[in-house]
């Protein structure tokens, strides 16, 4: 009896291989060519878009949760919301790089990778009615009520296992 390869198996082989090829080679960040990005260095898995329009933080958990994940072609579970420190990671402050215009016409200073609609991000970090929000124009973070939307975006992420 004769062991043979899936087509299937053998796609997902390449695919590990070339994440890990990419890794080695010290990119940080590899397009899965399904609408996430695999970041190498925290052993993360972003979205490459975010919600594209104005949320309050309870409707961005709930949209990361129960709707992202069936608008990719590939399924995956546990998205969240990230944290504040995960969200200082994909911030962009070397001399040099002027970042992107986005469609809210906020010019953000984020790895190119992702393609944010307007610059501040919700993070999972709350307290009773407020929540942590980052800036990725000017690179800073504050704390807003959970019930304001002021051009807040959702960025899914979800840890690689």
């Amino acid at each position: 009896m004769s062991k043979t390869v899936s087509p299937i198996t053998a796609i997902m082989i390449i695919c590990l291989f070339l994440n890990g090829v990419a890794a080695l080679a010290g990119e940080r960040f590899t397009d899965n060519e399904d609408g996430t990005v695999t970041d190498h260095e925290l052993g993360l898995m972003w979205s490459k878009t975010d919600n594209q329009g104005d949320i309050d933080w309870k409707q961005a958990e709930k949209w990361v949760k129960y709707t992202f994940p069936y608008t990719l072609e590939t399924q995956y579970e546990d998205w969240r919301l990230p944290t504040l420190e995960e969200l200082k990671s994909l911030y962009l402050k070397e001399k040099g790089y002027e970042g992107y215009d986005t469609d809210c016409g906020q010019r953000v200073k984020i790895t190119p990778e992702i393609n944010l609609s307007c610059g501040w991000v919700w993070t999972s970090e709350k307290r009773t009615v407020s929540a942590r929000v980052f800036n990725f124009h000017r690179g800073y973070h504050y704390t807003d009520r959970m019930v304001h939307k002021r051009a807040y975006r959702a960025l899914p992420v979800r840890d690689l296992k």
